[in-house]
């Protein structure tokens, strides 16, 4: 089984087509472009909506640990739909961030909260961009 480091949890994971996707919007995206510090990152993380247990692939926190921004990665075959912003939604009722992000590693969409509803972002922000907008 071939595998891919994955910084955030500290270990050797599977190498499937999603978990790649993730470990390049991590490195690439989140540290190299966007600016997240590393320790401001988690990825798989689990939590409860309801009686459902759910994971998040990627959660970034800002400077108080509270969630800013939820990242969910599809494998690149999978399209980007309103059914996976559905899923993000979902997870955003219990984590009440200010960001979503959705990539498959080809097509990735930036929604921004604003007042109750997410609009789409107009620009790629940076992390401290992302703590006060």
């Amino acid at each position: 089984m071939e595998t891919i480091w994955d910084p955030l949890r500290r270990k050797e994971v599977a190498a499937t087509p999603e978990e790649q996707v993730r470990q390049w919007f991590i490195a690439a995206v989140l540290r190299d472009t966007v600016k997240v510090p590393m320790h401001m990152m988690m990825s798989e993380v689990g939590f409860r909506y309801g009686n459902k247990q759910y994971r998040a692939d990627i959660l970034v926190s800002d400077r108080s640990a509270k969630p800013l921004a939820v990242v969910e990665c599809k494998r690149p075959d999978v399209e980007i739909t309103a059914a996976v912003a559905e899923q993000a939604m979902r997870y955003n009722a219990v984590l009440d961030v200010r960001w979503i992000f959705l990539t498959n590693g080809r097509t990735t969409l930036i929604f921004k909260r604003e007042g109750d509803r997410f609009v789409p972002a107009k620009v790629v922000p940076d992390y401290e961009g992302m703590l006060v907008g």
